[in-house]
């Protein structure tokens, strides 16, 4: 089986922020500390492509998302927040759902992939519906492999 992108288990957790920056902050946090990679990289990345236009794509989910040395395969974390956060999406509503991405500088076309299944999955309403009731991060996790198992299948 192939994967678009590798999620571990420690790369899903339920946060608490205030704010968009506080957000992207969480997500450096998870990246970095789960992929060992460089906190203040990840941050810079992802802040510099959210500069570019917001990763709020609506229904209350954002993709921060970034390419950044130090990765071989896109690799995702999935944060949770205890309360929605204003976030510039595209349809105006806050984000509940965040789904951070990071690939490989060189990965075009895998990285553009890897966001397309993302998307997808969180264009189910169902999915959205269950990703916010789950219990905890281990719940939260179990959802999601299923679709990214049965989606790479």
């Amino acid at each position: 089986m192939t994967h678009l992108f590798l999620l571990e288990p420690d790369a899903v957790a339920t946060v608490r922020a205030i704010d968009k920056s506080q957000v992207l902050g969480a997500l450096a946090d998870r990246l970095a500390a789960v992929y060992g990679l460089e906190r203040s990289e990840v941050l810079e990345r992802i802040e510099e492509r959210e500069r570019l236009g917001s990763t709020g794509f609506g229904r209350g989910v954002a993709s921060p998302h970034a390419r950044i040395a130090g990765v071989t395969e896109p690799v995702a974390a999935f944060l949770r927040l205890e309360a929605p956060v204003a976030f510039e999406s595209a349809d105006g509503m806050p984000v509940k759902l965040v789904f951070g991405l990071l690939s490989p500088e060189q990965g075009g076309a895998s990285h553009l992939q890897a966001l397309a299944a993302i998307s997808r999955m969180m264009r189910d309403d169902r999915m959205r519906a269950n990703l916010e009731a789950a219990p905890d991060a281990e719940a939260l996790y179990g959802l999601l492999c299923n679709v990214i198992d049965r989606d790479a299948a």
